[in-house]
């Protein structure tokens, strides 16, 4: 079964997080068959500040 790398800016909260993982198990288990136990997820969340778009950090871009 597939393990997932989610990297995302910082600032979900657990439940947005929660509702991600329960999505992306079930849409695996449903397309590609077996146990939704081996289904792995990893979230990285990023600070604003490490990451750039177009030559700027998204800390300048507020």
């Amino acid at each position: 079964m597939p393990t997932y790398h989610i990297e995302m800016m910082e600032g979900r909260t657990i439940e947005q997080k929660r509702k991600l993982v329960e999505e992306i198990t079930r849409v695996s288990v449903d397309v590609l068959g077996g146990p939704p136990e081996y289904v792995e997820i990893i979230i990285t969340d990023i600070k604003r500040e490490n990451w750039a778009t177009g030559g700027k950090l998204w800390l300048e871009q507020e």
